[in-house]
């Protein structure tokens, strides 16, 4: 998928909303569990209840690679139920070199090896370009590299000073020479909005996925004050806060009205700005 056609749906939908698959076999309502597959069951009535609403899907493959051959079934059924003209990311934070990083690329990105064709997927940056450049090599396919996530341990590392600025804008001036804003996004959490000035003025075109919303605190004003560019810029996605809304026979009927909410502020959002 390109930037354009990105943007496109995002005007389409009036929403930047990302729905974090992150589904727990533990959590899924106790009436699924007699269904055959009942993490993609749970998964396909999400998709169905929300997908009119959001621009993309984030499946964390944690949540599918602990169940072994199982769970990877289980997320290329939901990859492929997901209707094409919605972004897909792989939340798998991969990062790696060489060979390994070239592997990594092909599980995500390469159908005939693994059975996954996703739009894009999550890529730690710490061993530089060695570990994003492969996936860069798939044309059409997104990298998305962390810069400043949302959790409290991100201070241990990313908010350490270099000579004239902290690592994690040091990723950011450092990564912009890899590729450009149609092939290139980053993690950016919601839960630093005091970063999100100097983010947008190192990245002024470029995407950025945005973890934190709800569960975890975010401000979803907050955010789009700064970080929303010409083409919106900001694909914000909240998992928990959804799919978790209720643990009952419900579920997809709460996690629409969650979904909704996000949805009706991220239109008035869009027009405002």
């Amino acid at each position: 998928m390109t930037r354009e056609e990105l943007f496109e749906e995002i005007k389409k939908k009036r929403s930047f909303l990302c729905v974090g698959l992150d589904t727990d076999i533990d959590k899924v309502p106790s009436h699924l569990l007699k269904e055959e597959d009942p993490v993609f069951e749970f998964n396909k009535q999400i998709i169905d209840a929300t997908k009119d609403l959001c621009i993309a899907y984030k499946p964390n493959i944690a949540f599918y690679e602990c169940r072994g051959v199982v769970g990877w079934e289980s997320l290329r059924k939901t990859l492929e139920y997901i209707p094409k003209e919605i972004f897909t990311i792989a939340d798998a934070k991969r990062g790696d070199i060489g060979n390994t990083s070239l592997m990594y690329a092909r599980t995500f990105f390469q159908p005939e090896s693994s059975g996954l064709d996703f739009d894009s997927v999550t890529v730690a940056p710490y061993m530089g370009i060695d570990s994003v450049a492969p996936f860069l090599g798939f044309e059409g396919k997104w990298a998305i590299v962390l810069a400043l996530t949302s959790n409290e341990g991100n201070k241990d590392f990313q908010y350490l000073e270099t000579e004239d600025d902290f690592l994690f804008e040091k990723v950011i001036t450092t990564s912009r020479e890899w590729a450009g804003p149609d092939r290139l996004m980053y993690v950016v959490g919601a839960t630093q909005p005091d970063a999100f000035a100097d983010v947008r003025k190192l990245a002024p075109d470029h995407f950025l996925l945005v973890p934190g919303i709800g569960a975890q605190g975010g401000n979803l004003s907050e955010i789009a004050e700064c970080g929303l560019n010409g083409q919106c810029g900001l694909i914000v996605n909240s998992s928990r806060g959804i799919i978790y809304a209720s643990g009952a026979e419900d579920f997809a009927d709460k996690a629409r009205m969650q979904a909704k909410k996000l949805q009706e502020e991220m239109q008035h959002l869009l027009e405002k700005m």
